[in-house]
């Protein structure tokens, strides 16, 4: 089991902030270190400092980090055109020496859209272009050096496309499909994903949607990854988990229900018990960044007991 940080950084945390996190990270042994991306908070906190552009942010972790894998749990379709995110996204895994994992998704969010002047078509189109965008960022990354790529489809055209720059993970960096439609998310995560990714449900949920996925795949006769984000909040005791739930703004009962909450031992069980449904990767959702010490307890305390 790898367990992985995940970071709300719209919340309110400056570059300085997510860098020192991921660096605490990567000491203490985590898989990766992932970031939402969002331009806008969500929720009533306060907005300062504003967004850090994710793809800028693990661009300069990048080169601040050397073995922790950094990846987006996900990217919105609509902040960017899929030709140019290839190129990104190709560029900060060169950047990183081969570390990079792109989560990519329809987007959801319409406040930030409208805040920052983000067209955001009608959710049939939004899944529709997704499909296309997917098939374009892993068509180039893909193309023999040498060749070139082109793409007709109802909402984007590439000619002749030089297909560059190549990253260093061949055939390519891993691409992460998440959610849990009934029925466009399972085909497309069959059609082009290398991990699947239920967020923030119950067990019974992610086993549910784990075998949605399973099923499309049996047409596309590909494997997957599978995994499980969770909120977390862990403590000593009761009074620390019951702290640690406050500063979030959530209530202990409610998070050992809809999270991974309560002491180390009650961490590892319920872990274990995604792992029973298929889960190999479970992204650990920080929403206190500062609290350097709560990733010190999950890896002395929990990550020390998984195999």
């Amino acid at each position: 089991m790898h367990l992985r940080i995940f970071t709300e950084p719209q919340q309110g945390a400056t570059y300085d902030d997510q860098l020192a996190l991921a660096k605490v990270a990567e000491r203490l042994g985590f898989d990766a270190y992932f970031r939402s991306d969002h331009y806008l908070h969500m929720g009533g906190v306060d907005p300062d400092p504003g967004p850090t552009d994710t793809w800028i942010t693990l661009a300069g972790l990048a080169r601040e980090t050397s073995t922790i894998r950094l990846g987006t749990l996900v990217s919105a379709g609509t902040f960017r055109l899929p030709g140019p995110l290839a190129i990104t996204v190709a560029q900060v895994d060169r950047m990183s020496g081969g570390r990079v994992e792109l989560g990519l998704g329809a987007g959801w969010y319409e406040a930030e859209h409208t805040a920052y002047g983000i067209p955001f078509p009608a959710q049939g189109v939004r899944f529709a272009r997704l499909e296309e965008q997917l098939e374009i960022v892993t068509g180039l990354w893909e193309t023999p050096p040498g060749e070139t790529f082109s793409f007709e489809g109802s909402h984007y055209r590439l000619a002749d496309s030089p297909a560059l720059p190549k990253p260093v993970q061949s055939p390519r960096p891993p691409i992460i499909v998440g959610g849990v439609g009934a029925r466009r998310t399972p085909r497309i995560a069959a059609t082009y994903a290398d991990e699947y990714n239920v967020p923030f449900r119950q067990v019974h949920e992610v086993d549910a949607a784990f075998a949605r996925v399973r099923q499309a795949c049996e047409s596309t006769g590909r494997s997957l990854v599978y995994s499980a984000a969770q909120v977390v909040c862990c403590g000593r005791d009761e009074a620390e988990v019951a702290r640690r739930a406050a500063a979030i703004g959530r209530e202990p009962a409610e998070l050992r229900e809809n999270g991974l909450a309560g002491t180390p031992d009650e961490l590892v069980d319920k872990i274990g018990r995604l792992a029973e449904i298929g889960a190999s990767r479970i992204y650990l959702q920080v929403l206190d960044m500062s609290d350097h010490d709560h990733v010190e307890l999950i890896a002395a305390e929990v990550m020390s007991k998984l195999g």
